[in-house]
């Protein structure tokens, strides 16, 4: 019975306290009052300061879809862009192999407006060529700048026509991943690069490099195409392209010096077999003089048939791509040291390079 008695009063207790606390805020008004709670909203702008949009603004429209053809049939597509103006003619640089043996070269320009080009010179081994078009259908001008002032980790972007006229004036960006770059072409040749991530694919070949100011610091020329590596493009350095492009733009060939050789690596057997010259297996560097041609600097200074060029002024030549990159350095008429490998003995030939003629 106490027990009952105690739950009975603890149950009365609560009852009374809930009805006092509500007398109590009914008597002093707070259950009349609605609680307002401010709430402001704010739109917020949001401003991308990193956009390159007004870099883009000064080289796009000078930026070109190019269209080669030989007969009526078209070989090969790529981009381009205008560099120079005067009175009557715009002029365009591209990669040489874009128009390579090409009879005809047409020109779209961003608007869509359709021009026939002229090609004033090419040189396949810097890999570059000059186009000129009525200056009526010049949009705009690149500007161009300086590929030494940049820095890896730079931020560049590319303009072109990656797969076709379809997608001409596509964007890409990236940074700058490597400088003085060296990659050997097709044709042989070494050639130093920069080295960019920003994506490139067939049809931006041609096409400008450029910084974050907008300025033209090289051409897209090549990219390192593998099943397993991504992201790895080059550009030819400006600097090169301005040397090239002046001599190119006034129909002047690119002249460079030759011995006066056929010539092969030291590890193509095959080639060496057939010529029935037969190297010591511990020779893996050099160039094999396959055949020394008459009244050239090569035949003057008595290089013969089997010789190894090890070096030229004591600079080390790999193979047939680094020689070139090595003797492009010097002009014709240059005087220059060949170390060679005749009968397991080294011997110094002093030589006085000639024009160059076909595979020398």
């Amino acid at each position: 019975m106490k027990i009952k008695g105690y739950f009975l009063t603890c149950i009365i207790s609560l009852i009374v306290g809930i009805v006092g606390t509500l007398l109590t805020l009914k008597y002093c008004g707070i259950l009349d009052k609605v609680v307002e709670v401010d709430r402001t909203v704010k739109t917020v702008s949001i401003s991308e300061k990193d956009s390159l949009k007004e870099s883009i603004d000064k080289v796009y429209d000078a930026v070109v879809y190019i269209e080669s053809s030989k007969n009526g049939t078209a070989i090969g597509s790529g981009s381009g862009f205008i560099y120079k103006t005067d009175d009557k003619y715009g002029y365009v640089l591209t990669n040489a192999h874009v128009i390579e043996n090409s009879t005809k070269i047409e020109i779209t320009n961003i608007k869509g407006e359709e021009v026939e080009a002229k090609l004033l010179g090419s040189d396949e081994f810097s890999d570059i060529a000059v186009l000129s078009i009525d200056k009526k259908s010049v949009l705009k001008v690149a500007e161009l700048g300086s590929s030494k002032d940049v820095n890896l980790g730079d931020t560049v972007f590319t303009v072109g026509s990656p797969v076709g006229k379809s997608y001409m004036g596509s964007v890409t960006k990236g940074i700058i991943s490597g400088k003085d770059r060296t990659i050997t072409t097709s044709n042989k040749y070494v050639m130093e690069v920069l080295q960019i991530d920003a994506a490139l694919n067939p049809g931006n070949s041609g096409g400008p490099l450029a910084n974050v100011n907008g300025e033209v610091i090289g051409i897209n020329s090549l990219k390192l195409v593998q099943s397993k590596v991504e992201g790895m493009g080059f550009a030819i350095p400006i600097e090169l392209v301005k040397t090239i492009s002046e001599k190119l733009e006034k129909g002047e060939k690119i002249e460079r010096p030759a011995l006066g050789v056929s010539m092969s690596d030291v590890d193509n057997t095959y080639l060496l077999y057939r010529n029935g010259i037969v190297l010591n297996s511990d020779i893996d560097k050099g160039v094999v003089v396959v055949e020394v041609y008459k009244d050239t600097a090569a035949n003057k200074a008595g290089l013969q048939k089997g010789d190894v060029i090890l070096s030229i002024n004591n600079t080390d030549v790999e193979n047939i791509a680094y020689f070139r990159a090595e003797l492009y350095k010097y002009k014709v008429g240059d005087n220059i040291t060949i170390k060679i490998l005749r009968d397991n003995k080294i011997k110094e030939v002093k030589v006085k390079l000639g024009t160059m003629i076909e595979n020398s």
